[in-house]
């Protein structure tokens, strides 16, 4: 029986190697949500919300999220006899809207506990197929399409099998033209605009085609269907919606209106594993591809990222990037690599999440901690 009776928040700082800029900000240190799940038999699941500090990417912050799992969703879970780990979506969407980072943080915690308890891989009971995961990298805005260039370079020749770049308005044509002209046409590129874009951009937008990119992620505003319909019926390469889908009904909706033809998958956005294999299942019965972005997460959030791009239907490379990329040193051992070929390995010999957190490590970063129990 799946029971959690402690759930214990950490927050812990980890810099950046370098800031991270997006059309919305930029980011120098992460604060990281770590969340212990205690079971009674001595067993702990992990979990991270992925939640921002600022209100941008979406509504909720870490502090809201803080807030949320003290207030209203540790309640529903400590000392409650779960069924399993699927039963934690139901129970906390029921008279609760919103908080899907809050919520995830949580039930994708369960999912861990209980691939523990079962002594399975995470991979194993969320229904992964593969042993090995194509991995692609994010780029952040650069200051100029040479430095864009400069970074594009280095990332197909560290393997990675995917190269995308973060765009906006301004920072967009020049760059992504200077990028596919320098690394050739067989080289798999994508550009994010995170809602950097309206329809009045459409003529911009429709320039992108020429370089043959194998999507544009949420060039329009996070609430938008209708409008990303229009936008996608004027251009060849496919859009993917990232922001816009909050759940499974969102990709209903998408697939009913025509408004993108891939979906990325961030467990924390739409309420954890859930939601995600619902998402999932959904766009596989519809022919639609999916994949697997990141939210700058500890190698707590890289592993349940890692489990769930190890279902079927994940079939283009994910943001799953080494944590060498990020941090100069991660809070897991072993820290998560990327092989020559771009492929990140599918921890199955462990159950779990495959991964130990260095409690030393995230003891002496923790700047805030509470303990929440029955």
């Amino acid at each position: 029986m799946l029971r959690v009776d402690r759930i214990v928040l950490r927050e812990i700082r980890l810099p950046l190697k370098e800031p991270f800029r997006i059309s919305s900000g930029v980011v120098s240190e992460r604060r990281i949500f770590l969340l212990e799940l205690h079971h009674p038999d001595g067993l702990v699941g992990w979990g991270e919300c992925v939640a921002g500090e600022q209100p941008n990417y979406s509504a909720e912050t870490i502090d809201t999220a803080w807030f949320a799992i003290r207030q209203w969703v540790a309640p529903r879970i400590l000392g409650t006899a779960l069924a399993g780990p699927s039963a934690v979506h139901d129970l906390l969407a029921h008279d609760f809207r919103g908080h899907h980072m809050a919520k995830a943080g949580v039930e994708m915690g369960c999912w861990e506990l209980a691939a523990q308890l079962q002594g399975v891989s995470l991979s194993k009971l969320l229904g992964g197929t593969r042993e090995r995961i194509a991995t692609g990298i994010s780029l952040g805005i650069q200051a100029d399409p040479d430095a864009l260039v400069s970074r594009a370079r280095a990332a197909h020749g560290q393997g990675y099998r995917k190269i995308k770049m973060k765009i906006a308005p301004g920072r967009d044509i020049a760059y992504v033209r200077a990028v596919r002209d320098a690394l050739g046409a067989a080289v798999e590129l994508m550009a994010d605009a995170n809602s950097a874009y309206t329809l009045d951009d459409t003529h911009t937008l429709r320039q992108l085609d020429e370089f043959e990119l194998i999507m544009i992620e949420q060039p329009l505003g996070r609430d938008d269907l209708v409008r990303h319909a229009v936008l996608q019926k004027s251009l060849r390469t496919p859009l993917c919606l990232d922001e816009s889908i909050t759940g499974v009904d969102r990709a209903e909706d998408m697939i009913s209106l025509g408004s993108g033809r891939i979906i990325n998958i961030k467990p924390g956005r739409v309420g954890g594993f859930g939601s995600s294999l619902a998402i999932h299942d959904l766009c596989q019965r519809h022919h639609i591809p999916v994949w697997c972005g990141g939210m700058l997460e500890s190698g707590v959030g890289r592993a349940h990222n890692v489990a769930l791009a190890s279902l079927p239907n994940f079939t283009l490379p994910g943001d799953l990037s080494p944590s060498a990329r990020y941090w100069e040193r991660d809070i897991v051992t072993p820290e998560w690599t990327m092989d020559p070929d771009g492929m990140v390995r599918v921890p199955l010999d462990r159950p779990g999440m495959g991964v130990t957190v260095d409690m030393d490590r995230v003891d002496k970063m923790t700047v805030r901690c509470e303990v929440l129990d029955r």
